[in-house]
Formats: structure tokens, C-alpha cells, sequence
């Protein structure tokens, strides 16, 4: 049977008792609050994605791998190590992570309490901030509240399988919005299901 986040992602999967900061690979999926489609413009994605590159910068310890901007939330596969030269993966584009050191990784420079919510909460923080600026100074979509829906959906990625898998559902998401779970049209929407049951829980 083929993977299928969405059945994965309806709901936090995170793991008890499970420490967050040690070396992994993680499936992350960030979604914009209510599910607005706030991601579409040129300008917006390009300021997603200059974020997401300067993850390394500010995490020593973050490798970053596949990634996907979708008009209502993003995909990105990140591994955090310890030991850059060491870890196994090599990423989609053929960069083995000891290439990283050139772009200011250290091997063995892993701060301690960099978890991989520390990481997603910067990432939101700075493209939040970048976003609001665009909503000023370049006339973006307003947003009510937040930008993003509040917390993430992570999976661990356990083997070579598991990771080419995530991998290829990241590379055809694009392909596949019409039918994606997260279209604002789709039969079952999650985030029209998510604030129903939000609303009727009040």
C-alpha cells in the first residue's frame, strides 16, 4: 500500500517520551491557520524559501532535505545530528551532509535544547514576521490571528523506505493538488473538519 500522509497527519503524532533533539530524520507538514491560501504569490513563496535555507545558519545541528510550498501549507523532510560527517542520509539533490560544513556546519556542534519544535517554532517566527512586513510594504493578503495553525504534524522517518517514500509523496505533491486533503475544495476537507470539530467541542 502506498503512503499517505494525510491518514498519518489527522492528527499530532508525536511520541511520548520521545526526545526531540536527538539525531533523526523527520516528516514536517506546517499549515496556514483555517487553511487560507495565503502561499500562492511569487513574492511569498520566495520568502518562505529564504527562511527555510537559512535554517543551517541559525541550527548548526539542522540538515535540510525535500521541501514543498503549497498554496495552504508546506512539506519538508529535516534531519537534526550531532555529527555531520557521520549521518547516513544523502540528500535528493546528491549533497551528502559532510558537503554542508562549507555553509557553516561543524561536526559536532550541536547545541543543546535545539529540539525539532525549537527549529519549526523559529522558522514560523521569522516567516511570520517576514510575512506581516510583506502585508505592509508590499500589499500581501491579510491574515486574522496567526499565520499558521497552531503546533505542526511530524513523523519519524525510520528507514530508507520510509524516507524515499516521503520523498517521492513530497516531489508530486504539487502534481496532485486537486486532490489534495488540504485543497479548500476537496470533499473532506481536514481544515474545514478540524474547526468544525474545534467549534463543536465549545
Amino acid at each position: 500500500m502506498s503512503y499517505d500522509p494525510h491518514k498519518h497527519h489527522r492528527r499530532s503524532i508525536r511520541l511520548k517520551g520521545y526526545d526531540y533533539s536527538q539525531e533523526g530524520m523527520y516528516f514536517v507538514t506546517i499549515c496556514v491557520q483555517k487553511g487560507q491560501c495565503l502561499l500562492v504569490e511569487t513574492a511569498v513563496q520566495e520568502m518562505i524559501q529564504l527562511w527555510w535555507n537559512k535554517l543551517p545558519e541559525k541550527f548548526t545541528v539542522v540538515i535540510l532535505d525535500a521541501f514543498v510550498i503549497m498554496p495552504n501549507h508546506i512539506h519538508f523532510i529535516i534531519a537534526i545530528t550531532h555529527d555531520v560527517g557521520a549521518h547516513p542520509c544523502v540528500r535528493p539533490d546528491g549533497v551528502r551532509p559532510e558537503d554542508g560544513q562549507a555553509q557553516g556546519q561543524t561536526r559536532g556542534s550541536a547545541p543543546t535544547g535545539v529540539t525539532l519544535g525549537t527549529i519549526v517554532q523559529w522558522f514560523k517566527t521569522m516567516t511570520t514576521n517576514a510575512y506581516i512586513h510583506g502585508v505592509k510594504e508590499q500589499g500581501w493578503e491579510s491574515f486574522p490571528g496567526k499565520l499558521w495553525q497552531r503546533n505542526y504534524y511530524e513523523q519519524i522517518i525510520r528507514n530508507e523506505r520510509h524516507l524515499t517514500a516521503v520523498r517521492q509523496y513530497i516531489l508530486n505533491n504539487p502534481a496532485n493538488w486537486e486532490a489534495d486533503q488540504l485543497h479548500p475544495q476537496a470533499p473532506i476537507n481536514k481544515f474545514n473538519q478540524h474547526w468544525q470539530n474545534n467549534k463543536e467541542q465549545k
